[in-house]
C-alpha cells in the first residue's frame, strides 16, 4: 500500500542532501523505541519552517501599500519564535491603522495572524485577528470542597461529566438551555445572525473538541477547582466566515489579514455580529461551570473569566483604540485571568500589573503554552503509550483526547510565563486531576 504523499519531503530530501546526507539512510526514530526512519524526516522541522518564512515572504510581497502614519508602529516581541511567525505578525502589522503590536511568547502561526498576537488598530477592526472560534476563551471557579472529599470517586465524577456536558463536533446540548440572550432579538437581527438563533440555542453549553477541554485541578491549598476552555462553537464559526467572505478576506495560513472600518455598515454588522458571539461563549462556560458544579457540590467561592479570541474597545496612550486579541489574554492592573497548559500541565490564575513592560504589551498575556508542533505532525511524531506514561506521571485521569494534544506538543507553561515577568502575577497555581475531552480522533471544524 502506497504511502500519501508528504508535501515537506522535497524540501526536506534537499536540506539532508545538502547536509551531506542519503536522504534515504536509515536513523533511529526519535520518539519510537526499535524503530527506524529514512534520514530525510528528520529534516521535516527544517523543511516546515523554510517552507512557512517563504509563504511569509510571499504574502508580505502581495500586501497594498499601507497609509505612512501607520507604518512601522512599534512591536512588541516576547519569547523565542520561529521566523515565520514573526514574519507573520509583521504583515499583519502592515495592514490598516495599526498603532501597535504584541507577539506574546506562547506564540504561532495561525490564520492570517498569529495566535498570541495582539494588534491595536485606529478606528478598525480585524476579522482574521478575531478568527474563527470568536470569544473563546477560560473560565475557572473555587470550590469550597477539598481534593480529599472528592478523591475516591474520581471514575463517578467523570462518568457524569461524560453524560452531562456534550464534547465533539456538531453536538447539541441534551439539556435545553434557556438563556435571557436568545430573547434579544435586536442583536441577533443587528448582527445578521438571527437565522442562526435556533441551532445555537440546541449547541450551548457544547465544548467542542480539538483543545477545548473540561479540567478538574486543586490548588495550594488542596482546594477544588474548575476549569473549562471553549468558545462560541458554531455561532462564532458561522459570523467569522460571513464576514471574512463579505470583506473580500481570505482563509488560510498565509494570507493578509481582512479590516474592516469601524463605523462602515459592514463593520458595524461585524462588531455587533462579535459582540454576540462573545456574549454566547460567556453563557456556555458559565452553563457548563455550573453544571459540573452540580455534579460535585459545593459552592463557588472564587470565580475568573475571560475571553482570549476578542477585540476590546480600550484606552492606549490616551488613545481610544480597538485592540485584537488572538489566543492572548487582557491583562490589565488588578484584572485576573486563567490560563491553562496542556493536558496533565499546572495551570495559573494570573492577575495583571502596572509596569512600563505592562503598558507596551497593551496589557496583554499569554493564553497558553503554546504549540510547538502541529496537530498533524504531533500524531506522527508521539505515541500513545508516550502521552499515557506523561499523564500517569503528573497523576492526572484523561476521559477522550487524542495525539493532537499530546503535552509533549506544547511548550512548558513556567517557561513561557517567565518571559511575562513584570507584567503578571502568578496568583495561584493549579494541578490538574481530571481532564475531559472529545473522544479520540474527532474532528471539530468550531474550535480555534
Amino acid at each position: 500500500m502506497s504511502r500519501l504523499p508528504d508535501p515537506l519531503e522535497p524540501m526536506a530530501r534537499t536540506l539532508a542532501a545538502e547536509a551531506g546526507l542519503d536522504p534515504e539512510a536509515r536513523i533511529p526514530h526519535p520518539g519510537k523505541e526499535g524503530r527506524t526512519m529514512p534520514a530525510w524526516c528528520s529534516f521535516r522541522d527544517a523543511a516546515r519552517q523554510k517552507l512557512n518564512l517563504q509563504r511569509a515572504f510571499d504574502t508580505k510581497a502581495s500586501l497594498a501599500p499601507q497609509e505612512e502614519r501607520f507604518r512601522d508602529s512599534p512591536l512588541v516581541v516576547t519569547g523565542t519564535h520561529d521566523p515565520a511567525t514573526v514574519e507573520q505578525m509583521r504583515n499583519c502589522m502592515s495592514v490598516g491603522n495599526v498603532v501597535g503590536g504584541v507577539l506574546c511568547a506562547d506564540g504561532h502561526l495561525g490564520y492570517a495572524q498569529p495566535v498570541g498576537g495582539v494588534i491595536a488598530y485606529e478606528g478598525q477592526i480585524s476579522v482574521s485577528g478575531v478568527g474563527f472560534d470568536i470569544g473563546c476563551g477560560n473560565m475557572a471557579v473555587r470550590l469550597d470542597i477539598p481534593f480529599g472529599a472528592v478523591k475516591e470517586s474520581l471514575a463517578s465524577i467523570i462518568a457524569d461529566i461524560r453524560k452531562h456536558i456534550s464534547f465533539g463536533v456538531g453536538r447539541a446540548n441534551a439539556d435545553r438551555v434557556e438563556h435571557a440572550l436568545f430573547d434579544d432579538r435586536d442583536a441577533w437581527t443587528t448582527s445578521g445572525m438571527l437565522d442562526y438563533r435556533q441551532k445555537a440555542m440546541a449547541q450551548l453549553g457544547t465544548v467542542g473538541s480539538g483543545n477545548h477541554y473540561v479540567d478538574l485541578m486543586r490548588d495550594e491549598e488542596d482546594m477544588v477547582w474548575i476549569g473549562v476552555h471553549f468558545g462560541s462553537r458554531g455561532l462564532g464559526h458561522t459570523a467569522a466566515t460571513r464576514y471574512l467572505q463579505a470583506a473580500g478576506g481570505k482563509d488560510g495560513m498565509h494570507v493578509p489579514p481582512a479590516v474592516l472600518d469601524e463605523g462602515s455598515e459592514l463593520g458595524t454588522r461585524y462588531i455587533a455580529a462579535m459582540e454576540l458571539a462573545g456574549r454566547y461563549a460567556y453563557a456556555g462556560r458559565e452553563w457548563v461551570v455550573e453544571r459540573v458544579r452540580c455534579i460535585l457540590g459545593g459552592s463557588v467561592t472564587h470565580s475568573v473569566h475571560n475571553h482570549h479570541n476578542y477585540a476590546w474597545r480600550e484606552k492606549h496612550g490616551g488613545r481610544d483604540l480597538w485592540v485584537v486579541r488572538k489566543g492572548a489574554t487582557p491583562a490589565f492592573p488588578g484584572q485576573q485571568g486563567f490560563i491553562g497548559g496542556s493536558m496533565g500541565d499546572d495551570a495559573v490564575i494570573v492577575e495583571g500589573l502596572e509596569s512600563d513592560a505592562s503598558a507596551a504589551a497593551l496589557y496583554s498575556t499569554i493564553h497558553g503554552a503554546g504549540r510547538v508542533f502541529g496537530r498533524r505532525e504531533a500524531i506522527r511524531r508521539f505515541s500513545r503509550a508516550e502521552m499515557d506514561a506523561w499523564l500517569t506521571r503528573r497523576g492526572v485521569l484523561l476521559a477522550g483526547g487524542d495525539l493532537d494534544e499530546s503535552p509533549m506538543a506544547y511548550r512548558r507553561l513556567p517557561d513561557v510565563l517567565a518571559h511575562h515577568a513584570g507584567t503578571i502575577a502568578v496568583k495561584h497555581t493549579l494541578r490538574p486531576f481530571i481532564v475531559v475531552m472529545a473522544g479520540e480522533g474527532e474532528f471539530d471544524p468550531f474550535k480555534d
